[in-house]
């Protein structure tokens, strides 16, 4: 089952990278008591990750963080050591906090999975952004296919807040 707004998200831990190396965090210390806007990416690198979907939220941290927005946060079927150079390539490490789910444990506790096996990608999560107040779910938007960030866009999470 899918998660949908008005429910709560399922209890999970995530690596982040941290200057001194990997360190694991639950949903609780991500999202109790703050307002996160979460965007999910099927692969770190992957091109329209890559050029499209990341790039609009670093542009617009200033105007998340001024509608009151604590965190914005992005998550990925990959490990810490790749979002580390994820982080660091695209110039958001510090004002987007990466969260490595690498076995997709949030994926599928959030029914947000998806088999992409048959472009060599295996399980991911889908393509999504939702916004999160103190935990809850509050707005959904998954996009159809992984290849587009129309509905889970910065422009289009920023409309909603």
């Amino acid at each position: 089952m899918t998660i949908a707004v008005g429910d709560t998200l399922p209890d999970a831990k995530f690596k982040i990278s941290t200057a001194d190396g990997p360190a694991e965090v639950t949903t609780a210390d991500v999202f109790a008591g703050k307002k996160v806007v979460l965007f999910a990416v099927p692969g770190a690198f992957t091109p329209t990750c890559h050029m499209n979907h990341l790039p609009g939220f670093l542009e617009n941290a200033d105007a998340f963080k001024a509608k009151g927005v604590d965190t914005i946060a992005c998550v990925a079927v990959n490990d810490v050591f790749v979002m580390k150079a994820w982080a660091a390539a695209t110039g958001a490490d510090g004002k987007i906090t990466f969260l490595a789910d690498g076995s997709a444990d949030f994926a599928k506790a959030t029914g947000l999975d998806i088999d992409l096996s048959g472009g060599g990608l295996g399980l991911r999560s889908k393509r999504y952004a939702m916004i999160v107040d103190d935990g809850v779910v509050t707005s959904l938007d998954i996009e159809e296919a992984p290849g587009k960030a129309t509905v889970s866009g910065a422009a289009a999470v920023l409309e909603k807040l």
